[in-house]
């Protein structure tokens, strides 16, 4: 249940054209504990509960507990959520043997795009495409239950 994950920005939407698939996604945190986050997420007709514990140093594994949920139940608890829910596009683009989840966001966060890849280990290497940009992994404000609070639009 450790997950291992890094993240970039995009520099470019070559990307779209090598998506396998694509769908919406809706998802809020009734916790942005720092030590721990409880997100809900709609996708599709499914519905999702997930705990995320703190990340390590470098920001690339941490505790991740995920949970299907009926889709009816996790529509009901987005109202108990914190303010500010994350709206993005998901696109999934198998780059060797490896899948980058691409999210473009939406909303408060028009105009971020973030690819992000599961690893097996925090050493695993795996092709870098050329639309892949900046790593960001280990930067909090890139992180969606940050976005929540500190939308992309107000950055400066």
């Amino acid at each position: 249940m450790i997950e291992i994950e890094r993240k970039f920005l995009v520099n470019s939407n070559q990307f779209e054209q090598e998506a396998t698939r694509s769908y919406l996604i809706s998802q809020g945190f009734l916790n942005t504990h720092p030590d721990r986050t409880v997100r809900v997420r709609v996708r599709d007709n499914q519905g999702w509960l997930t705990v995320k514990g703190r990340s390590d140093a470098r920001g690339i594994s941490r505790f991740e507990w995920e949970k299907e949920i009926p889709v009816g139940q996790a529509l009901e608890l987005m109202n108990l959520c914190e303010e500010g829910i994350i709206q993005k596009r998901r696109f999934e683009v198998l780059v060797g043997v490896h899948f980058f989840e691409v999210d473009v966001f939406m909303g408060a966060n028009e105009g971020l795009v973030i690819a992000e890849i599961e690893l097996a280990a925090i050493d695993e290497t795996f092709d870098k495409p050329e639309w892949l940009g900046k790593e960001v992994t280990g930067d909090l404000k890139y992180y969606n239950s940050k976005l929540s609070q500190q939308p992309f639009k107000n950055w400066k």
